[in-house]
């Protein structure tokens, strides 16, 4: 009997979503940072298993969100809660007592998908506190199991999936088994930028950036991508420091993120980086939705 379906993995900030999907994976499919609230789109990575095929969703943190920006990306998580046949709920080893866990498991108290509570950053403390945990998160809410992990030291992994695979249902394979995401290489490269910006620079920086690309054209003939993105800030003051002293910070940003994608595009990549200024864009509901981070309204016929 062959199985698949779609697993959500959601969670507070910061919990290591993104780093958990691509341990699950085996491939850098999300963007990694220290920062909280770097996922701002659904992200899917595809697990084909002999008999199974596992099609995970990382999304953004679900937090109190208070700027539009914040409110799409808690909605995006959200949506997930319906379309999911399985939810990973992630809490932190480490942050045994958060309150965002706590509203987090009662948000499921009305959701019949089955609920997989995965402890990770095991590796960050005592073995002897994990015990009291699991039976503190057992008594508050019938989770199908509970399963500690080090997403980073890749510990427990191989038995989460085994969970998954156990709850799955029976169904077809929906997509190709030699592809590990649905994510455009665009998309992919986009992301990669934006993960070098969170890395490279301070403060409300990486929160205010969002990237555009605006071209992405294959030489098959000579092996080589030519990229060229925009990546746009809110204010001049923030340009200036994107840009950096004679163009330092751009030129270590476009570096960086093109070394990424030249090792997963397997290909030569030339990639051409410019900064404009649109004036608020995260509060802005029109340019949120140009940039791919908040649905349109549907046009419901009247």
């Amino acid at each position: 009997m062959y199985k698949s379906g779609y697993i959500s993995i959601i969670g507070r900030p910061n919990t290591g979503k993104s780093t958990l999907l691509n341990c699950l994976i085996g491939e850098k499919v999300s963007i990694i940072t220290d920062k909280p609230q770097t996922t701002r789109n659904r992200i899917t990575g595809i697990k084909n298993l002999p008999e199974a095929q596992l099609i995970f969703l990382d999304t953004p943190g679900i937090h109190k969100a208070n700027t539009p920006l914040n409110r799409a990306m808690v909605k995006t998580a959200c949506d997930t809660f319906s379309d999911a046949d399985i939810l990973l709920l992630l809490v932190e080893a480490n942050a045994a007592n958060h309150p965002g866990d706590a509203y987090l498991i009662n948000s499921l108290s009305e959701i019949n998908t089955p609920v997989i509570l995965v402890i990770n950053k095991i590796d960050l403390i005592a073995k002897n506190r994990l015990l009291p945990q699991i039976e503190k998160f057992s008594s508050l809410y019938n989770f199908r199991e509970i399963i500690p992990v080090s997403a980073k030291q890749n510990d427990g992994i191989e038995i989460l999936l085994k969970a998954v695979e156990k709850l799955l249902p029976e169904g077809p394979s929906y997509f190709p088994f030699d592809i590990y995401t649905d994510a455009t290489e665009r998309f992919i490269a986009a992301e990669f930028i934006r993960e070098k910006i969170t890395l490279l620079t301070l403060q409300e920086i990486p929160y205010s950036s969002a990237v555009e690309v605006d071209s992405f054209k294959e030489d098959e003939e000579n092996n080589l991508i030519r990229i060229s993105a925009t990546i746009n800030v809110e204010k001049e003051s923030q340009k200036a420091i994107m840009i950096g002293k004679k163009g330092a910070m751009l030129k270590n940003i476009g570096t960086k993120a093109r070394l990424d994608m030249e090792e997963l595009f397997g290909a030569k990549v030339f990639l051409q980086l410019f900064v404009r200024v649109r004036k608020d864009w995260t509060t802005s509901e029109k340019m949120l939705q140009e940039f791919g981070l908040m649905k349109s309204p549907s046009n419901n016929p009247g």
